[in-house]
């Protein structure tokens, strides 16, 4: 039987050596997950034609399935070890979790607005947002262990760039790595304030 599906392997592999690696991601863990996770799979049939291009795929309400740069770097910024409990914050897919799964002991996902209302701690190594966000609120600051780690995109005065940050006596601040162009999760847009009409 023969079939008219494009050679979705040479595809992850240009993605790697056009993208990722021209781009400074060049570690072997990051490589060989982004190679091994088809694309495609995450993404509906009208939409499996973008899998492989250098910008996010808009999935409309259901969310987005944000460009291989941006996982590549999140991946390489979060340096996933296999103690690690990860908390992901979902964009719409499950391609980050199926990426991370086999570097670390457990993933647990969980959509941006639950992850906006939730409470208490669950004492996570590291938590991903697969996003960019304007503020972090403090009960999905408050899942990270003392000292855990967290990567995700933000938004400075409207430009979107990879970040990352460490939980130190109970506090979290996230320190702006590089401008990435990074669909934006509005569950955590901080509240507009009074401004002249």
């Amino acid at each position: 039987m023969t079939t008219n599906m494009p050679d979705t392997y040479t595809a992850r592999r240009a993605m790697i050596d056009s993208q990722l690696r021209t781009s400074g991601v060049n570690e072997e863990y990051v490589l060989a997950r982004m190679l091994a996770v088809a694309r495609e799979d995450f993404l509906p049939a009208e939409k499996v034609a973008y899998a492989y291009t250098d910008r996010a795929v808009m999935l409309g309400t259901a969310g987005h399935l944000a460009a291989p740069l941006f996982y590549g770097k999140l991946l390489l910024e979060a340096a996933p070890m296999p103690s690690d409990r990860v908390l992901v914050v979902g964009g719409g897919t499950d391609y980050l979790v199926t990426l991370l799964r086999p570097l670390v002991s457990e993933v647990v996902q969980i959509d941006a607005s639950a992850a906006r209302d939730t409470a208490g701690g669950a004492g996570y190594s590291l938590i991903l947002i697969d996003g960019a966000i304007e503020q972090l609120p403090e009960g999905l600051a408050a899942q990270l262990a003392d000292d855990g780690r967290i990567v995700t995109g933000l938004v400075l005065r409207q430009v979107t760039r990879l970040a990352t940050g460490r939980k130190v006596a109970g506090k979290v601040n996230l320190q702006p790595i590089e401008d990435l162009g990074i669909p934006v999760l509005h569950a955590f847009d901080a509240p507009k304030g009074w401004t002249f009409a």
